[in-house]
């Protein structure tokens, strides 16, 4: 079994900015990309809100330059998929690609695997989503580039009300559609949507189809409960009906929350088992944003190096 001082999951915003951190502090991590390197910034098109590209720049092109600075520090990066973990005190294995023989015994562990955004699963939308062609689950991300034109925001809850409040202060007009004849967000954030002028919602409304070839023309929506069908032109259709963190690996050894998000202690990255740190979307659920994600994986990397400082104190002085 290899052993290693810190090894990363995941290669994100967090994944990478902890790589970074961690090899420059002689760490020589080692990270596991998962199956899609650059996460969810891999489905992003132009990103105009990270600090240092005055001119904006497309996702994956922005994961090309976080992948290269870690590597410039020594980052070990290795295309893979972790299958299984044991995550103890004092002791965290790792088994990539359910290889006995590629198991990892890691000093400290960094879990960034991030969230999976949930889709409709409409072929059109995730043709139009994978083309940049006007499909997103993220207002603040790509909002500004629907700047007085029509969009639609699909969903009923907090985040859904959100997003459209969001939009609706760039756009025309927006078009809520609700599944049922009720909202689920809270009371506070109804009334805001009902008290825009711009919000069109539609109750009882399914979306049957997103218009479009190459871009975003419109949507085609039927009402579940009169079965009439319509078509409104838009040129942004956003989806925001939750997130899934991927969290699966870690049930029964980390604590989560009631959705499946990684508990961390308050103003820290740290799990409940020593030694184990999450950053990023995997224990964010509220900004979901790059920056925000790089600004946890610094953290989790500062608290793993000063960790394993703390145990070779110890060790020493024994």
């Amino acid at each position: 079994m290899e052993k290693i001082k810190c090894l990363i999951i995941g290669s994100g915003p967090a994944g990478y900015t902890a790589a970074v951190y961690a090899a420059r502090a002689g760490l020589n991590p080692v990270m596991i990309t998962g199956l899609k390197m650059g996460g969810q910034l891999m489905d992003t098109t132009e990103v105009e809100n990270y600090p240092g590209y005055p001119d904006g720049i497309m996702g994956p092109e922005m994961m090309e330059d976080f992948r290269k600075q870690a590597e410039r520090f020594g980052t070990d990066i290795r295309f893979g998929m972790v299958t299984k973990v044991d995550l103890k005190e004092g002791e965290h294995k790792i088994f990539v690609d359910h290889a006995e023989e590629a198991s990892i015994e890691a000093e400290t562990v960094i879990i960034c695997t991030g969230a999976s955004a949930k889709w409709l699963g409409l072929e059109s939308e995730i043709r139009l989503r994978d083309a940049g062609g006007g499909v997103s689950a993220c207002a603040v991300c790509d909002g500004f580039f629907y700047k007085g034109q029509d969009v639609a925001v699909v969903g009923a809850g907090d985040t859904a009300a959100e997003e459209a409040l969001y939009l609706s202060k760039l756009c025309s007009k927006v078009h809520m559609l609700v599944r049922r004849d009720e909202m689920r967000a809270s009371k506070i954030m109804q009334e805001r949507v009902h008290k825009a002028e711009n919000i069109i919602v539609h109750w009882n409304t399914e979306t049957q189809e997103v218009l479009g070839d190459d871009g975003v023309t419109g949507a085609r929506i039927i009402n579940n409960k009169t079965q009439e069908v319509s078509e409104i032109p838009l040129t942004g259709f956003f989806v925001a009906i939750g997130h899934k963190p991927n969290t699966d690996l870690f049930k029964g050894m980390l604590d989560m929350d009631n959705n499946g998000y990684l508990i961390t202690k308050p103003d820290t990255t740290s799990t409940n088992i020593a030694g184990v740190y999450a950053g990023g979307d995997v224990q964010d659920h509220v900004y979901r944003q790059a920056v925000t994600a790089a600004g946890t994986g610094c953290m989790a990397a500062l608290e793993a190096e000063r960790y394993l400082a703390a145990r070779e104190f110890e060790l020493e002085n024994a």
